[in-house]
């Protein structure tokens, strides 16, 4: 795909997202956007903390091995 092509769809993704979120506010509770994307941040960033944790107890005993 072409490097231009791929730039202009991210930039149209990343607006049309933030409007959604912006929006979300103001058309009620049934789209609201905006709590779904910070609980599913949330929960990445929970999940991310979990993984960064096993790969250090991993490394940590690989280095023990040596």
């Amino acid at each position: 795909m072409n490097k231009w092509l791929e730039i202009l769809l991210g930039l149209i993704l990343v607006n049309v997202a933030i409007y959604l979120w912006v929006s979300s506010s103001q058309l009620g509770n049934f789209w609201d956007f905006g709590n779904a994307a910070w609980i599913l941040l949330k929960g990445g960033i929970l999940w991310g903390i979990i993984f960064a944790g096993i790969v250090f107890v991993i490394l940590g005993i690989s280095d023990l091995k040596n």
